[in-house]
């Protein structure tokens, strides 16, 4: 009957070993997540809530759709761009991408 059904045999306990090393896997595991992921992006949350924050009117900005404009009035959570000759519209001030130097626009149009 052996021939249908393969015998169970049993193995030695596992030591103690493995589970440690286990543990030490996923300590380490955790580390280089922390130092690959975590931290270079709250990093880079950081820097841009600073940039956000010290933006001031007249600054030239691009938001992250690409618009280029002037800054012309400041709110906490908007802010008005000049985007051509009277031309004005209202983004909100997380969606800044950058601070582009001064006569960007000149340059542009």
């Amino acid at each position: 009957m052996d021939f249908f059904i393969q015998n169970a045999l049993a193995s030695a306990a596992p030591s103690s070993d493995t589970g440690i090393i286990n543990l030490v896997m996923l300590v380490v595991l955790f580390v280089v997540f922390y130092f690959l992921l975590i931290r270079p992006q709250t990093k880079r949350a950081k820097e841009h809530r600073q940039m956000v924050d010290s933006v001031a009117k007249g600054d030239e900005i691009v938001t992250n759709g690409g618009v280029l404009g002037r800054i012309i009035n400041l709110g906490d959570n908007f802010i008005v761009l000049e985007i051509a000759t009277n031309t004005e519209i209202k983004v909100q001030r997380q969606s800044i991408a950058g601070v582009m130097p001064k006569g960007t626009m000149k340059n542009t149009l």
